[in-house]
């Protein structure tokens, strides 16, 4: 026990996470009567104890493999050395506040007193004022950093560090010439890189603003929609089944209003909400507190907010997660290139300053030339090229309406492999109409169409298309003789809805939905008025009707009935039971006319696709034939039910079609498919969506979503379809190979010469460049290649997957290094051995080709064809590149070429070095083959025929 108490006390996530791990993978077995599941009541995962209540739960490990029964031992230790309730301890106090008080168990009364409001709402003029002493309702701190914490950010940057260091002492040794260049280095790219960022933040918030989530408050009595972001303790907010839940507080009104409450509990199921006061401490059992983060599932309510921003439960866990928050794919890959180049820049550095100081170097200028060498090798514009390139990224696919929310999504996007789809709305179009009403003999029935209008009618909750195709559809003679008295809310595990109405002296329970779940809690049938049992000739009869319609791809939905006592007034889901199927209504939803194009250009495009639907496996089946998809294997919700996440895992890469799952057994399929080393998006609209959503590299989803879908999304769609989605996908694969472009020009070029002049010090008496000359030859490379962000890209850049491969970018940087060293050795040999240059001389004659050869080679290692077939390098590229290297020949050969310590030199040896930089160009051509990984083997031929898009049309 000691030793769990020292792990926990060391990772106090630990004991939470394996807790939850075999929550997951353990089946639960109930012990008594009612004991459905185990309930786990977890306080927020930070905190210094663990609250169980074991009340009736008990655990098996049988299926488990044998480490897994090892983890389920020792947590089942873990858990039953604690009584029940035995532990019970107040929130960790946040690092923006000490822990919230237990508010849900306050007289709603005294908190409306407390908070000085009333049930109709606050006024504006004071809501304002309580925003501005207050501040946003926010859950994250802003990541807006002022000016002066981006350029402290900067600073500390080790490769900036070397630069400050190098002007530092370059200033106290008296070289003026040396200090201004380096401080020139220095306060362009902090200045380049801060407006940019500063930029992309604007744009980004822009972005934000037009997808931000509202909530329906009440101000100055009447009902205006406004900005979570706006809401202070004391305002009252309607909420409804969808919606996400702003802030933290209490439910003034309640009507079957169910959340789901997994973000704080872990616990899967919907949680029933009241009004009254509760005495508990556990924030789990306070069935009147509402927390952030949480949605609305069922039924609606009104509540009154009494915590917001970052004194919320989800604010103070987002505030420990944000600063352990583990970066993305694209900033992974990025550090581990830093650490590759401050590895080879300490090596080549450390030796060339130790081989200097062994010949007896000039100590002072060794440790310059070592700086600046260091200097020449780190890429520290990197930064910037990012910021602009992801930035400028995000602003394509907003043209193409993709909105981005995480800016190096765009990288996932590009990246992506596997996406999975909800099949309503993206593979159909969403228009779902009324087909048919019929009986259990499949005969037409109005009152199979009355019953299910009734039901649609009085349900309070959002109005599925299904519900909306039922009341768009002629009202039966007699319904308006109906009145609602209770409902039963929809939710994903019972995957029905019950309404009970009244006629005349007559009580009935009037249940729709999924005919699995109808039939389920069926025992009789009517037909023809009279209600028969449900015998197994009946159910085999209506198992085959509902498979005819669903290969037809009609969705059925069941509706039932049940009669109750004259006077009852309320209804629980122990009701719906010894129900009599009435009959069931037929839905049609076709494809959409575009959906088989679509997915035949991102299959093209080396993205498989995957439908994740609750529906029918027929009629998943009969949308996937539609649209070109493979339909020949079908895992159910009840089959993944058996199957553990290992076996998951090892079936998912055969399977593109799943029906019948749940809103967890999405969420574990795309876990099973990360498992499998693919990197996955997901697209969805739904509540029940979310988990899958936030589980996915890229959570995608669309502008009519649910506010939890929107919320849990890397990307927002502004239509929603996949060729949208295709779009994203190409614009999100020119991004990342734009950012290559730049890693590879920029460490080739860098090594090359660095290993060329590493290797010249200490051969030549003199330096190859002087300190100043390798500051300034970096400093004009690095602004020819700002243009790199606005490049154009080829075809073949974006028919594949991209991402990070340290192996593909170390055979570059060594391949063309290589090339460039062989020509700057060239260049050494012809200066000192033919021409006989002096110091100054030589190091004029080495600059131009160095800056020559690495700016024009730009225009070659852009893109995998020649350059007569390439597209066309951006204009700003072009401009840049070609500016930077005129200012480099002015600079070298002009007047102030002395104030470099640059001489003149001969047309001979200017001719000399332009044929050596013809050459050049010529071998780098020839090697950037070997150099550069091999295009997707797809045929050019096919996939154009595929997906006719020609450069132009690629690049916008």
């Amino acid at each position: 026990m000691a030793a769990y108490w020292r792990a926990h006390r060391r990772d106090p996530d630990l004991i939470p996470r394996m807790v939850s791990s075999f929550h997951r993978r353990c089946r639960l077995m109930p012990t008594g009567r009612g004991a459905v599941r185990s309930r786990l009541g977890l306080a927020i995962p930070t905190s210094n104890q663990l609250v169980i209540d074991k009340k009736d739960f008990a655990l098996t490990a049988s299926g488990l493999e044998p480490h897994q029964r090892r983890i389920h031992s020792a947590a089942l230790q873990f858990i039953s050395s604690f009584q029940p309730r035995e532990i019970l301890m107040p929130l960790k106090p946040s690092a923006y506040g000490p822990a919230v008080e237990a508010f849900w168990r306050e007289p709603t009364n005294s908190l409306l007193r407390s908070l000085d409001t009333e049930r109709c709402g606050l006024r504006q003029q004071e809501a304002e004022k309580r925003l501005a002493r207050i501040g946003p309702n926010l859950a994250e701190p802003s990541g807006t950093r002022s000016i002066l914490q981006k350029i402290v950010h900067r600073l500390v940057n080790p490769l900036i560090a070397i630069l400050i260091v190098a002007a530092a002492v370059s200033g106290f040794s008296g070289d003026l010439a040396s200090f201004v260049i380096i401080t020139i280095v220095v306060g362009l790219s902090l200045t380049l890189d801060i407006l940019q960022e500063h930029r992309a933040e604007v744009a980004a918030d822009a972005l934000r603003r037009s997808v931000a989530i509202q909530a329906d408050v009440i101000r100055d009595g009447a009902t205006v929609a406004l900005p979570i972001s706006k809401l202070v303790p004391g305002d009252v907010v309607e909420l409804r089944a969808g919606d996400l839940v702003p802030a933290d507080g209490v439910a003034l009104m309640a009507r079957d209003f169910q959340l789901n409450e997994a973000l704080m509990t872990g616990e899967p199921f919907p949680a029933t909400k009241t009004t009254e006061p509760c005495a508990t401490s556990l924030p789990a059992e306070a069935s009147n507190a509402l927390f952030a983060g949480t949605s609305v599932v069922g039924g609606n309510g009104v509540m009154l907010v009494v915590e917001t921003g970052r004194r919320t439960r989800f604010g103070m866990i987002s505030a420990e997660l944000l600063a352990n928050d583990p970066p993305s794919a694209l900033e992974q890959g990025v550090q581990k290139l830093g650490l590759l180049i401050l590895k080879l820049t300490l090596f080549l550095t450390l030796f060339v300053l130790l081989a200097h100081l062994v010949a007896h170097r000039p100590a002072m200028e060794s440790f310059l030339f070592a700086v600046a060498l260091a200097v020449g090798l780190t890429p520290e514009l990197l930064p910037m090229v990012m910021t602009v390139t992801l930035a400028r990224g995000a602003q394509r696919m907003a043209k193409r309406q993709v909105i981005v929310k995480r800016l190096s999504a765009i990288h996932d996007l590009g990246a992506m492999d596997t996406l999975c789809v909800d099949k309503t709305g993206t593979l159909t179009e969403a228009k779902i109409t009324l087909a048919a009403h019929f009986d259990p003999a499949g005969r037409p029935s109005d009152r199979v169409l009355e019953l299910a209008r009734l039901n649609s009618a009085f349900q309070t909750g959002i109005h599925s298309p299904l519900d909306e195709a039922l009341l768009a559809a002629d009202n039966p003679p007699g319904s308006s003789a109906w009145t609602r008295l209770a409902e039963i809310s929809f939710d994903f595990e019972r995957r029905c809805l019950s309404v009970l109405a009244a006629r005349d002296n007559d009580r009935f329970l009037i249940v729709k939905g999924a005919p699995e779940a109808i039939m389920d809690r069926a025992v009789a049938v009517e037909v023809d008025g009279l209600a028969r049992p449900l015998d197994d000739s009946h159910r085999a009869q209506l198992v085959r009707l509902q498979g005819d319609h669903a290969r037809q791809g009609f969705r059925l939905l069941g509706v039932a009935i049940r009669t109750m006592a004259p006077d009852q007034a309320n209804v629980t889901t122990e009701d719906e039971a010894v129900l009599t199927l009435v009959g069931f209504c037929a839905f049609a939803d076709p494809p959409k006319r575009d959906a088989a194009d679509s997915v035949r250009e991102l299959r093209a495009r080396g993205v498989d696709i995957k439908v994740l639907s609750g529906d029918h496996a027929a009629v998943v089946a009969h949308v996937a034939d539609a649209v070109g998809l493979p339909s020949g294997r079908i895992l159910t919700g009840g089959e993944i039910a058996d199957l553990s996440d290992q076996a998951l895992a090892a079936q998912i890469g055969d399977v593109d079609l799943f029906a019948r799952i749940d809103p967890e057994q999405k969420r574990r399929i795309i876990r099973a498919l990360r498992q499998r080393g693919h990197v996955v998006g997901f697209m969805g609209d739904g509540v029940n969506d979310a988990p899958a959503i936030h589980a996915a590299h890229v959570g995608i989803s669309v502008a009519g979503a649910t506010e939890v879908a929107r919320a849990a999304a890397d990307m927002i769609l502004l239509a929603p379809d996949l060729s949208v989605l295709g779009a994203g996908v190409i614009e999100g694969r020119r991004t990342f190979a734009n950012i290559l472009k730049y890693i590879r020009m920029g460490t080739s070029s860098n090594f090359g010469n660095m290993l060329s002049m590493a290797l010249a010090s200490i051969a030549l008496p003199f330096l190859p460049l002087l300190p100043l000359q390798i500051l300034l030859n970096n400093l004009l490379y690095d602004l020819s290649e700002i243009g790199i962000p606005f490049d154009e890209i080829d075809e073949e850049d974006a028919e594949r997957p991209q991402s990070w491969n340290m192996a593909d970018i170390l055979r570059f940087t060594f391949v063309m290094g290589s090339i460039s060293s062989l020509f700057d050795v060239a260049t050494f040999t012809l200066l000192l051995k033919v021409f006989h240059t002096d110091a100054a001389a030589f190091q004029t004659g080495w600059f131009l080709e160095s800056i020559a050869t690495q700016i024009l080679v730009i225009f070659l290692i852009r893109s995998r064809r020649p350059p007569w077939r390439a597209s066309h390098p951006h204009r700003i590229l072009a401009l840049g590149s070609l500016g930077a290297l005129a200012s480099g020949i002015f600079l070298a050969l002009g007047p102030a070429g002395s104030l470099f310590g640059f001489a003149n030199l001969p047309p001979v040896l200017l001719g000399t070095i332009t044929l050596i930089t013809i050459g050049y160009l010529g071998m780098a051509e020839a090697g950037k083959h070997l150099a550069l990984p091999a295009a997707a083997q797809v045929s050019q031929v096919a996939l154009r025929r595929q997906h006719p898009v020609s450069d132009a049309a690629l690049n916008g």
